[in-house]
């Protein structure tokens, strides 16, 4: 006799219970479960469809004709915590932060060539000593640190200052335009857009030249000073000087991946990025959740890419 087995005790003590909407229901004797004859989807392919094709549980629910009970218990047995992964590689890193809400957030580290994630850990603000775990937790699991790809958190360059440190050139072009704006109507603010806008095609010697010359010709606008009625006096193109004084920070680091050594290192955060935009769009799918679901929808969305990459390469 072919006995149906309980979904939740895993007993075979089950009896028919009557059928509802055509459908056989059956009682597990053991626990009092009460379930369908139908066969269930795997907890794997109701987290797939959780995560990627934007499914609420109560849509989830009606498509596979469970209750919404039972999705959630399906969930709940995939949930597991983010535990840091093993390593024994190296490679350059890709370090950045992003946030949803005033005080949540997370951090995160991940391979240039393999898109692996190497570090995972939830924050509250953004902090040199969160970094510096990151760093410690990835070189202490036998990760060799080639160089180090940041957004421009100024402390970062310091702290870092024993690796190769990438300025990326993504964020680079963002602080410019945020002080120069997307459409300046002063001549020096068009060129320097200009300048900066071929920063990843260009090398460091030619736009150190270029951007010398820049300043050179635009002298007077730069150093061009406006007085008060209290009779001090200030810079009049404040905001120009601040982009200025970005590059002139930045330069050092914005071409160390074409130095020796660096080959195959990125210049942007790109890849890091569009992890953050794919993850805050699932989250996004499902909002309203509370911050314990948030977090457990991280290391599950975390998990699942990890899986489907250790696939990917077991396949190659």
């Amino acid at each position: 006799m072919n006995k149906k087995s309980c979904p939740v005790c895993k007993s075979l003590h089950t009896v028919k219970n009557g059928k509802r909407n055509g459908t056989q229901i059956y009682k597990c004797a053991d626990c009092g479960y009460q379930f369908r004859s139908n066969k269930l989807a795997s907890d794997e392919q109701i987290w797939s469809q959780y995560l990627q094709n934007k499914q609420t549980i109560h849509e989830l629910a009606a498509t596979h004709k469970v209750s919404p009970s039972t999705i959630k218990r399906q969930l709940r047995n995939i949930s597991i915590k983010w535990v840091q992964p093993e390593l024994n590689c190296g490679g350059f890193v890709h370090l950045d932060a992003t946030y949803w809400g005033r005080n949540s957030g997370i951090i995160v580290a991940l391979d240039s060539q393999t898109s692996k994630i190497l570090y995972l850990s939830f924050i509250k603000h953004e902090k040199v000593a969160d970094y510096e775990h990151a760093i410690e937790s990835i070189t202490r699991r036998n990760y060799e640190i080639r160089g180090i790809v940041i957004d421009g958190l100024k402390s970062l360059f310091i702290q870092f200052s024993s690796y190769k440190i990438q300025m990326c050139h993504f964020h680079m072009i963002q602080i410019i335009k945020r002080n120069i704006t997307q459409n300046p109507r002063l001549l020096a603010a068009r060129e320097l857009q200009r300048l900066i806008l071929g920063l990843s095609h260009t090398n460091r010697e030619s736009f150190e030249k270029d951007y010398s010359n820049w300043k050179e010709t635009h002298q007077a606008t730069i150093s061009k000073r406006s007085v008060l009625k209290n009779g001090k006096s200030r810079y009049r193109h404040r905001r120009l000087r601040s982009a200025m004084n970005s590059i002139d920070y930045y330069l050092p680091y914005l071409f160390t991946y074409q130095e020796p050594g660096c080959e195959g290192m990125p210049n942007t955060n790109n890849k890091l990025e569009g992890l953050f935009t794919d993850l805050k769009k699932n989250l996004n799918n499902h909002s309203g959740m509370r911050e314990k679901n948030r977090k457990w929808f991280i290391c599950g969305f975390s998990w699942h890419g990890s899986k489907l990459l250790a696939r990917k390469k077991a396949g190659t």
